[in-house]
């Protein structure tokens, strides 16, 4: 079960990442302008990019206990994560895979290869 406080660890030891405020106060972690990762107002759940629509569609089908959307993420690739239905290694995949397709050229080459 992962927390948020190891979501914060996980997020901000990226190349670049920081945390700012975002949507009615609530964490977002940024590389440049772009946030990759957001905690939602329930403090349970965090929200993630993937590629694309279909991708959110399918991890919601096949795991609804983890994966959610609502209909202001409707067109949007992102997806809802149950912070408490994840374990760190799974958490960890899934927030750096949003890292990678949202942060700039330079700081991607900064990871270690996937």
């Amino acid at each position: 079960m992962a927390t948020e406080s190891e979501l914060r660890r996980l997020c901000l030891g990226l190349p670049g990442a920081y945390e700012q405020s975002s949507y009615n106060g609530t964490p977002s972690f940024r590389t440049k302008a772009r946030a990759f990762a957001r905690i939602l107002e329930d403090g349970e759940r965090v929200g993630l990019w993937v590629s694309d629509e279909d991708e959110k569609l399918a991890l919601v089908a096949a795991e609804p206990a983890i994966y959610s959307t609502t209909p202001h993420y409707d067109g949007y690739p992102m997806v809802l994560v149950m912070l408490g239905a994840v374990d760190i290694a799974l958490l960890r995949g899934l927030v750096t895979d949003s890292f990678r397709l949202r942060a700039p050229e330079k700081l991607l080459a900064e990871l270690p290869p996937a």
